[in-house]
Parts: structure tokens; C-alpha cells; sequence
């Protein structure tokens, strides 16, 4: 009998992050969970014997890279590293604490993590390895009214595209990325009473994403009606997005 499939998830004590956790644990993997709340953590576990160890991580903080590696340690092994920690919001004021909080966490976090990721599995050639981030539509096109959070999207859907090729250029034929592009997602945090457009359950976004991953999808955009938005919006002339008003609630999305 072969050994369980250990998935390591960071970002995982709510929304898309804590779906995937609980679907993939269905489906017998092992999992490790990481976020920032310890006592959520410790409860999550509790509640799936399959979520076999936890771990407080602050992708923003530099300690961060070592909660990862113990994380790993725990969990016994990473087949699958996937992340879900991110945050976002419309901030058409442009309030400096918000355009900060959100690089730090979706660019400079998700670096410091995805690269600790990318290394173990550089040294761990044996395994067949898998590293998934949740990154957003927003990625693909500039949204005025949220401007850190589309472009910090926008630098995950870039580093991972490079790492893609770094990855054949070092010959690492044991390593699959894929880049997960979510719309308007229905969870807790979308909690400002905003008309978000084709809100979709998070529970169908995770079994969609899951399906993705198990045909080692490199870009997995869901569900179909935002690879139809996507499609078309991107056919807009540069001149022409600039002078639409695409989104015009208080706040987009916290993930």
C-alpha cells in the first residue's frame, strides 16, 4: 500500500484555502495547515484527523521561511505546496497602510514562501512535486480602484510564469506549478454588502481547483464564466480600459 500524498497549506483557517484543505483530507491526503491564528488552527485539526500538524506562519515575517521547513517536519513530507494567503482591497484614496499591508503580503510574502518551496523541491528531486498558488483574474488586467491588489497579482502571475521556465532550465522535471485564478469568491470575507458579480461557492471553487491540479493544470481559471470575462477583456484596447470604471465598491477581495 503506498504512503499517503502530504499537502502543505498556507492560508488555510478560512475560505478558498480551508476548502481545498478539507476536500483534499476527503481524498486521504495528509495535510499540514498554516495561518496566523494558532487557537483556529488547533480547532480546524481537531475537528479532521487527516490534518496531521499546524503551524503559526506570518508570510510577512522573516521567520516565516523556518515555520515552513518545521511545518514540513511535522506533516512528514511535502507532495503538494499550496498557498492561499493574501489580501486585498479597493482603496481608491489610496491609503498608504493598505497599499503596503497588501504588497507585503501578496508580493513579498508569497515570494519568501513559494521560493523556500521551490528550493525544497529542488533538493528533493525524488519527490514529484507540486506548488499551487491562489493568485486572482485581477492579475491579468489593471484595476484603478485597487491598485496594490491587481498588481501584486499581477507579479504573482509573472514569477510564477518564470519559474516555470527556470524550472526547465534546471532540469526539474519532478516539479509542477500552477497558477489558480479565481473571480469573485463567496466567503466570509466578502463581507462589505457589495453587489460582487457571479459569486461563486467556495466549496465548487475548491473541487474545481482540485480537479486542475490532479491534470497538472498550469493555469487554472475559475469557472468558466471568468475565462469568458478574461477572454474579453483582454481583447480591450489599452486606451479604452483606462478610461473604464470596472469596479467601484469600497473594497475587492480578501482572501
Amino acid at each position: 500500500m503506498s504512503e499517503p500524498k502530504r499537502a502543505i497549506i498556507i492560508g488555510a483557517t478560512s475560505g478558498i484555502g480551508l476548502a481545498v484543505a478539507r476536500q483534499l483530507s476527503r481524498k486521504g491526503w495528509q495535510i499540514g495547515i498554516a495561518g496566523r491564528r494558532q487557537q483556529l488552527l488547533q480547532e480546524i485539526q481537531r475537528q479532521d484527523l487527516n490534518i496531521v500538524a499546524t503551524q503559526c506562519i506570518d508570510v510577512t515575517s522573516e521567520d516565516a521561511v523556518e515555520g515552513l521547513k518545521t511545518l514540513i517536519g511535522k506533516t512528514g513530507g511535502m507532495d503538494l505546496y499550496f498557498h492561499s494567503s493574501g489580501i486585498g482591497y479597493q482603496n481608491p484614496l489610496l491609503d498608504f497602510e493598505k497599499e503596503m499591508n497588501t504588497v507585503q503580503t501578496n508580493a513579498v510574502g508569497f515570494t519568501r514562501m513559494v521560493l523556500t518551496a521551490f528550493k525544497y523541491y529542488q533538493e528533493h528531486s525524488e519527490i514529484k512535486g507540486h506548488i499551487a498558488v491562489i493568485s486572482s483574474i485581477a492579475g491579468t488586467k489593471g484595476l484603478g480602484a485597487a491598485p496594490s491588489y491587481s498588481s501584486t497579482k499581477r507579479y504573482v502571475n509573472h514569477y510564477l510564469e518564470c519559474l516555470v521556465q527556470l524550472s526547465h532550465i534546471k532540469g526539474m522535471k519532478n516539479l509542477t506549478i500552477s497558477d489558480i485564478r479565481p473571480g469573485f469568491v463567496r466567503t466570509p470575507l466578502l463581507k462589505d454588502g457589495g453587489d460582487y458579480p457571479f459569486q461563486l461557492d467556495v466549496e465548487k471553487v475548491a473541487a474545481e481547483i482540485i480537479r486542475g491540479l490532479e491534470k497538472k493544470k498550469s493555469i487554472i481559471t475559475v469557472d468558466w464564466k471568468y475565462r469568458i470575462i478574461v477572454f474579453f477583456w483582454r481583447l480591450v484596447p489599452r486606451w479604452i480600459w483606462v478610461r473604464m470604471n470596472v469596479v467601484n465598491k469600497k473594497k475587492l477581495i480578501e482572501k
